[in-house]
């Protein structure tokens, strides 16, 4: 009898920290903890402006990179390849596109459907304030590293895996449907480093697209640099 007291005792033990477990594994408890791992809200909402100097690699070929982020008002990535410009530009009114190597030889406005997805570059961090960034979050189970946070909303639907240990971003992946076309994107992210205000930001980016991986790696970011707007402007033909 006092056998299965005990091991009824260690089931019911069991069962109770494993409901706990389940219960601080919500989608919002792992997003304030990785609010607080990146700095927390205030070194999130005092960044108005990154300037961000990289150098990106695609099938062994390296160009120049920058990356100017206006929060709220615009992104700006402009690489060159070969002595060829590659830029994407979005604003909260439209954008547009320079790339000699996907038929766009001459600046190009964007088509609705990928300006749609293509403004959440303009957001700093989509996934620390989700709710007034238009999103709603959900836990999508967890792997052997990482917890699964699916975040969808504005014709965007990504997973977010964040580090069980960290609760820094590993990575994002989500499927796109553009212009006819259908493709799985992940994006993975590492050496994070903390910049002036206290944010931590990955200085190494890699996208995962069918052409081969994208290594964008940073040398230098800026906090809060004066942007002259006019650099969101699309040239004139």
């Amino acid at each position: 009898m006092e056998t299965l007291r005990k091991r009824s005792f260690f089931a019911l033990a069991a069962l109770l920290a494993l409901t706990t477990t389940l219960r601080a594994q919500t989608a919002d408890d792992i997003v304030n903890k990785y609010v607080a791992a990146i700095g927390g809200k205030d070194a999130l909402s005092s960044v108005k402006s990154l300037t961000i100097q990289a150098t990106s690699t695609i099938m062994g070929n390296d160009g120049p990179t920058t990356i100017t982020i206006v929060v709220g008002q615009g992104y700006k990535s402009e690489s060159e390849f070969g002595g060829s410009k590659i830029v994407t530009c979005v604003t909260p009114t439209g954008g547009w596109v320079l790339n000699p190597y996907m038929g766009a030889p001459t600046p190009t406005a964007m088509p609705d459907e990928q300006l749609k997805r293509a403004k959440v570059n303009m957001m700093l961090d989509p996934l620390a304030n989700y709710a007034a960034n238009g999103y709603k979050v959900e836990l999508a189970g967890q792997d052997s590293v990482d917890y699964k946070v699916k975040m969808s909303g504005n014709g965007n639907d990504v997973i977010d895996y964040i580090n069980m240990k960290t609760y820094l971003l590993d990575k994002v992946s989500t499927h796109y449907s553009m212009g006819g076309q259908e493709g799985d994107l992940t994006i993975s992210f590492a050496d994070y480093k903390k910049l002036d205000g206290g944010l931590m930001y990955p200085y190494t980016t890699t996208m995962s697209l069918q052409q081969g991986d994208l290594v964008i790696a940073a040398s230098k970011v800026t906090v809060n640099s004066t942007v002259d707007p006019k650099i969101f402007d699309m040239p004139k033909q």
